[in-house]
């Protein structure tokens, strides 16, 4: 067996951080475009924007910086804000499945109980 934890952040009920946001804003960073970021990951254009605009409206700061495209060829690239927040979710997540993984190791490695 192998411990498993899927973690996220909520606000007023609300999913505002997870996993998978936390990958469409390092897709975001690495390729320059929004477009590009949601085809890698199997989204429409208008999903992923809207993926970003909530985190951005719950967080209550810009993430993302677009462009529109023309002859200067647009793209999207993250805010200060959004790196920092990308820095410190991969940290609590890393500090969290480290926890579980302690916590693991102190339940099962005694083997079943009686």
């Amino acid at each position: 067996m192998e411990p498993r934890c899927k973690l996220w952040l909520e606000k007023d009920g609300k999913v505002t951080m997870s996993d998978y946001r936390l990958r469409l804003l390092q897709l975001i960073d690495e390729t320059g475009s929004l477009s590009a970021a949601a085809e890698q990951l199997g989204l429409s254009y208008r999903r992923a924007w809207g993926k970003v605009r909530d985190l951005e409206e719950h967080l209550g700061s810009q993430l993302v910086d677009s462009a529109s495209g023309g002859a200067s060829g647009g793209g999207s690239r993250l805010t200060p804000e959004g790196v920092d927040l990308m820095r410190r979710y991969r940290r609590f997540s890393e500090t969290a499945r480290e926890a579980v993984d302690r916590a693991y190791r102190v339940e099962f490695s005694r083997g079943p109980s009686a």
